[in-house]
């Protein structure tokens, strides 16, 4: 058995803090978290105070490092992108494809099927259209976008019984309730969103078994008094999970801590950092669907827009986002932890991770009181 005893940091679980504690691994899982006089053999990782964590999941990952995943569908491009974000804490994401092609789409399925396979921190597979709604596009192109059919659906179930995580964006208008069914039922993850829907048409896919919604406020019909929409839909419902994009330039922090207090139940808003190409890169601009989209520094974090002002996804990484998280968001240190680490991992159904317990995947980050990254393990191996 090789065996890890991890010492000198608190030790966040992924629900609470552990003090004067170590972290014990054995061949790449948790063994248990131990005081420090009861120690069984093995080899010592002294860390210099800061924090130990489970490491950062993100379910939304456009690019990084130089590569967006719809330039090259292929599992190089997705390793490419995970490598990009590991220095920020991210051990799992799913690389994301925006609106293309059903080449494209086919391709990105195909490349999914074994990079996750390959544990180099791609746990699955977001399809971010093309089944969005035009009155929502943000920076998708319309004229992909196209309703769900019968084919759609026998496609999507069988990869996600090859890959294992899928999880798809689907406006509500572009979506059936019977379809979200038989999509949930066969183990994708449906999310609404792009979506200019009403409140009730939202309800009607979360009852037929949709999980959650993508980047909440962004790209849907908002909250308004007589016409909740599906903000407020999702806010409402206590089994609704949202992504959220903590940059300072997709939502106004006061409508997010007003999102934070006013979820309801078990469902809860998660970071994500909906990342470009740019994160992880010393380019200050890329090319989307042939468009040139370029990198404004200033305020929290840069953003990225296309010529004509449209947000082009966000160049904010999840360590980043829990910063964001403390300072402007009012979270607990705990709870902004839990948002990048526990609720991701809930909502995508990765029971193996997000949380430092027995039997689970050792993927750990170091970092700083500051939540400035250290060092970053995958199964107990630095990554």
């Amino acid at each position: 058995m090789s065996r890890k005893i991890f010492t000198g940091a608190r030790i966040f679980d992924g629900e609470r803090f552990h003090d004067d504690k170590a972290l014990v691994v054995a061949d790449g899982r948790i063994e248990t978290i131990a005081s420090l006089n009861d120690l069984p053999d093995g080899e010592t990782i002294t860390l210099d105070r800061g924090i130990l964590a489970p490491g950062f999941i993100d379910a939304q990952v456009n690019g990084g490092a130089g590569r967006m995943l719809n330039d090259e569908p292929s599992p190089a491009s997705m390793y490419r992108i995970a490598e990009g974000h590991r220095p920020y804490g991210t051990t799992s994401l799913l690389p994301t494809l925006i609106t293309d092609t059903g080449e494209a789409t086919a391709a990105a399925i195909d490349a999914a099927k074994e990079a996750v396979k390959a544990n180099r921190g791609v746990a699955g597979l977001h399809l971010e259209g093309p089944h969005l709604a035009p009155a929502r596009k943000g920076a998708h192109l319309a004229e992909l976008m196209r309703p769900v059919d019968d084919r759609d659906v026998k496609a999507l179930s069988a990869a996600a019984e090859a890959i294992g995580t899928l999880l798809v964006t689907m406006a509500a208008e572009q979506v059936t309730a019977r379809q979200v069914r038989e999509l949930s039922e066969a183990g994708v993850t449906v999310s609404i969103g792009h979506s200019d829907c009403t409140s009730e048409a939202a309800e009607a896919r979360f009852d037929a078994g949709a999980r959650g919604v993508t980047h909440l406020f962004n790209a849907m019909s908002q909250l308004g008094h007589r016409t909740p929409g599906l903000v407020g839909a999702a806010i409402d419902n206590p089994a609704v999970w949202c992504g959220i994009i903590a940059d300072g330039h997709h939502v106004d922090p006061k409508a997010l801590r007003t999102a934070l207090r006013a979820k309801r139940g078990e469902g809860k808003l998660f970071f994500v950092t909906d990342a470009m190409s740019l994160v992880g890169s010393t380019e200050n601009s890329f090319t989307l669907n042939g468009r040139t989209v370029r990198r404004e520094t200033g305020a929290f974090c840069s953003r990225l827009v296309l010529s004509d002002g449209t947000l082009a996804g966000s160049d904010v990484d999840m360590a980043s986002a829990i910063r964001y998280g403390l300072t402007y968001l009012d979270l607990s240190l705990s709870e902004a932890l839990r948002m990048a680490t526990l609720y991701p991992a809930r909502f995508l159904k990765l029971d193996d991770r997000g949380r430092l317990a027995p039997g689970l995947r050792a993927d750990l980050v170091h970092m700083t009181d500051g939540i400035k990254v250290n060092q970053t393990w995958i199964s107990g191996e630095p990554a």
